[in-house]
């Protein structure tokens, strides 16, 4: 049985943290050049479903989150986007090989258990040539702020759903056969740094 927390109140907690409107610029930037049909991790509530280039056609959401799709119903409701809900578990996937011409993972592989089994299906389903656009805290840059990191992890996967805070994003993405073309990392301005690396850019599969 799901626990309570993990099922009702955490999704609200992230709808409402992921809202935040300092991060509307960054969504911006992460779905510029999207578009076709779009493969999304962590859909969530629906945060960037406002910044999707009108270039796109479709949006399959990838979330285990029943209570987060009901948050999303009214920005669905809507967009003139089409959006579908795609398979639960971005680690095994039920879409087939090479059908999307994008992909998006906003603040998401820093919570899926296995973020490199995740990044191997978003290859197989990705079209050759196809990118993945990212958005995603994760290891610091500075020694110091790892440190802190490390120390503090334990706590943060327990009060936010599995959330990893050492995750080198820029190596998942290369291990899984990414190669990166885009790339800016830097801290959230006004956050602790712990929890406010960022990588943002783009990685193409070929």
């Amino acid at each position: 049985m799901a626990n309570p927390y993990v099922k009702h109140v955490l999704p609200r907690l992230i709808a409402f943290a992921c809202g935040n409107e300092s991060l509307a610029p960054l969504r911006e930037r992460v779905c510029t050049g999207l578009g076709g049909r779009v493969l999304e991790l962590g859909f969530g509530s629906g945060s960037n479903v406002l910044h999707y280039p009108s270039a796109t056609t479709e949006v399959v959401a990838i979330d285990p989150s029943d209570t987060a799709w009901r948050l999303s119903a009214g920005v669905r409701a809507s967009s003139p986007l089409r959006i579908l809900r795609g398979s639960p578990d971005a680690q095994e996937l039920a879409e087939p090989d090479g059908q999307f011409d994008a992909a998006l993972s906003t603040f998401t592989l820093c919570t899926i258990p296995d973020a490199a089994a995740a990044l191997a299906e978003v290859r197989r389903v990705l079209k050759p040539g196809g990118a993945l656009h990212f958005l995603e805290h994760g290891l610091a840059p500075d020694e110091k702020v790892q440190r802190f990191q490390r120390r503090f992890e334990p706590i943060q996967k327990l009060l936010d759903g599995g959330c990893h805070l050492t995750r080198s994003i820029e190596q998942l993405l290369r291990e899984a056969g990414f190669e990166i073309t885009e790339l800016d990392t830097f801290y959230l301005p006004g956050a602790p740094r712990f929890e406010s690396a960022l990588s943002l850019g783009v990685a193409t599969s070929y």
